[in-house]
């Protein structure tokens, strides 16, 4: 089968083009440059070199969030528009559980991690079955100190990647001591090989109502609702 994947939730920029198991081409950045001027540019660059025409594609991958609300809204859109346009299925997966996959061969747990400001994460826990990641702890928005807490009492190594890790580092470590482990930096991009490697597992889900998780309002939205008294 032959899907694209697009993951614009974080400042990484990522597009993939697969034939079922076999990667055709990657594109990947790190950088804080504007996703909404540099994705369709960088898909159609991608296909071309590759050699797939837009006929070709059976399937559209996403990354669903958490991450930036702007870039994840981005991808979400995109792909769906693209999904939509194309009349073939659309499949989201989480943007951790993209990120999850970079430690598949730790022996223990994995916990990818974004940065969310003010000592908060967006986190989840996973393992590895059949080389596919695996929900231990569903993806949440927590604070770094009790995200933490929480893994100490699993009592398991747990390796932490991403690039915001370093951010929280001293926090993780006082915590969980020698529990906690960590990818080096290279390996803190999400790849959209591994977006689509996972996508293509997932089932499809319906193209007109299919929304990002963001997994906690925008501050915007929060303090509106707040004054509303809800």
């Amino acid at each position: 089968m032959k899907a694209l994947a697009i993951d614009t939730s974080t400042y990484t920029l990522g597009v993939a083009v697969v034939d079922g198991g076999k990667v055709l081409g990657e594109l990947m950045t790190n950088l804080t440059k504007n996703h909404s001027v540099r994705v369709m540019p960088a898909v159609e660059n991608l296909m071309k070199e590759c050699g797939i025409r837009p006929s070709e594609l059976e399937k559209i991958i996403v990354a669903s969030g958490p991450g930036s609300y702007t870039g994840v809204r981005i991808g979400v859109t995109i792909a769906k528009t693209l999904a939509w346009t194309l009349n073939i299925p659309l499949a989201g997966v989480s943007s951790l559980e993209v990120l999850a996959a970079n430690g598949r061969y730790f022996d223990g747990m994995v916990s990818p991690l974004f940065d969310a400001r003010r000592g908060q994460v967006y986190t989840g826990l996973y393992s590895f079955q059949n080389g596919y990641p695996a929900v231990e702890m569903q993806d949440t928005n927590i604070l770094a100190s009790d995200w933490a807490s929480r893994l100490k009492e699993l009592d398991r190594p747990i390796l932490f990647c991403g690039n915001d890790v370093n951010i929280h580092n001293e926090t993780l470590i006082n915590i969980l001591g020698n529990q906690a482990f960590f990818l080096p930096d290279h390996l803190g991009n999400p790849r959209p090989s591994e977006l689509a490697y996972i996508g293509l597992k997932k089932e499809p889900v319906n193209t007109h109502t299919f929304v990002p998780n963001y997994i906690r309002l925008a501050e915007a939205e929060a303090k509106w609702l707040e004054q509303q008294g809800r």
